[in-house]
């Protein structure tokens, strides 16, 4: 992939650079952010700490909302250019496989994707960067510039990474009236002015690798299973599982297969802070325990393993608050805006670049400080109206199925009424038509319409 050009980030230390706008991390709400920016014709800095390609954890799944949000942004999305088409969600639990089509609305595309984030993530860099955004890579901000005088954040200061990942020791300052932080679910950034994460929000934690599977890398359903059994004795023969006799387990979380359509799959595992389990087991080991029981014909194994298991956290529900204040909005990950529902970021994160860009946008229309910081306040009801009432009924939801004992009930009972079933994936992904549409969608948009903000 050719890279534009970019401005010089090897100037001498100390150095300062301006811009309307700076966004911190260049992910896809960063990018997204960026994009509609430029296009608005601000002057925006995308800054991102790596070099592209670089790798994010992530199940690489992306859901008719995220789908939405790639055609809003006018992203091409072509199955000839590497994009994977799938047609709905596949859950395995209880003895049963049950596939769902993603749902015909007028408002979302009737089909989800895969793309790697090592690839995505890069797509979206460089279309901001066609767009006009100015990308820097290789710059690592470490804290927010602030004025003296107002506490305001007023720019920021980085490190200068060379092309090996390692600080040059050069330093950099960029100067902008709003910034955003866009850095992810440790937002460096944001701690820095001393926006702390909330403890009273779910936090989810997700482990991934990639394996090569001819058998599983072509599929038109994404793959989730909500059991993960194995043999009781961890040196039992995985095929085993099979006989009555043997002795099992449940571990805890859930899995994942999403097919990557180049010779490879996504394998991964997620599981809730409100699960008894959650920071007491080894993640790694109960993917590999799981993994290992899974059918030998997709021969997903160490040999076949093309990448090492590696985990990230899932901040979930706006866990970290406000979402703007004093010049820094967040986006994404950084305001913790991953659905709490089924661990989805990638289209929050985008969704909530484009509102907070239209919003940087209006603010910098007006022609007053105290116009503009009215505006850029609006952030905060904006999100909250549009997401608050939706998480809230996710951080019950996520709740309850962290008690096992819950899970399994709703497995038993709920996964063979296919009704019941059709109305959890609009619910969980998030695909109830905002307005019109069926009885389902119009129960959706009800229950989060009168459930508190998050």
């Amino acid at each position: 992939m050719t890279h534009p050009a970019q401005s010089p980030v090897n100037s001498v230390a100390g150095s300062s650079e301006r811009a309307d706008v700076i966004v911190v991390g260049a992910g896809p709400g960063g990018s997204a952010t960026a994009a509609y920016l430029a296009m608005a014709g601000l002057d925006v800095l995308l800054l991102e700490k790596s070099r592209f390609p670089r790798d994010k954890i992530c199940g690489d799944g992306l859901t008719p909302r995220a789908v939405r949000e790639l055609a809003q942004l006018g992203v091409s999305t072509r199955e000839e250019d590497g994009w994977i088409r799938n047609k709905g969600l596949r859950i395995v639990g209880g003895g049963r496989r049950f596939q769902l089509d993603w749902p015909e609305t007028d408002h979302f595309p009737p089909y989800g994707m895969v793309r790697k984030r090592a690839e995505l993530d890069e797509i979206l860099a460089r279309h901001a960067a066609t767009k006009g955004a100015r990308v820097l890579e290789g710059v690592n901000v470490t804290g927010a510039i602030r004025d003296e005088r107002t506490g305001r954040v007023v720019g920021v200061e980085a490190k200068i990474m060379g092309p090996d990942g390692r600080a040059t020791g050069r330093t950099r300052t960029f100067r902008a009236p709003v910034v955003v932080a866009a850095d992810g679910v440790s937002s460096r950034l944001s701690t820095s002015v001393g926006r702390e994460k909330r403890d009273d929000r779910p936090m989810g934690v997700a482990v991934r690798t990639y394996y090569s599977s001819p058998v599983r890398s072509q599929d038109d359903y994404m793959e989730s299973w909500l059991e993960l059994w194995v043999p009781e004795d961890p040196h039992a023969d995985p095929a085993s599982l099979a006989d009555p006799s043997t002795k099992k387990i449940l571990l805890p979380g859930y899995g994942w297969l999403f097919a990557c359509g180049d010779g490879t799959t996504n394998v991964g595992l997620g599981m809730l802070d409100t699960s008894p389990a959650f920071g007491k087991v080894d993640y790694k080991d109960v993917m590999r325990r799981w993994v290992a029981t899974l059918p030998a014909e997709w021969t997903l194994n160490t040999e076949t393993m093309t990448a090492p298991i590696r985990g990230a956290a899932l901040p979930m529900a706006f866990n970290r608050q406000p979402l703007y204040a004093d010049g820094l909005l967040l986006v994404g990950d950084a305001g913790g805006m991953v659905n709490p529902f089924n661990g989805e970021g990638i289209d929050y994160a985008m969704e909530s670049g484009r509102t907070a860009a239209e919003i940087i946008v209006q603010a910098m229309a007006r022609g007053d400080d105290a116009g503009r910081e009215r505006v850029l306040q609006s952030y905060n009801t904006v999100m909250k109206e549009h997401l608050g009432g939706y998480y809230t009924l996710g951080r019950a939801f996520a709740t309850l199925i962290g008690k096992p004992e819950v899970m399994r009930l709703c497995v038993k009972y709920g996964l063979p009424v296919t009704p019941l079933m059709r109305l959890l994936l609009k619910t969980m992904a998030n695909l109830a038509q905002p307005h019109g549409g069926g009885l389902d969608d119009r129960v959706i948009t009800a229950l989060t319409r009168i459930a508190p903000s998050a």
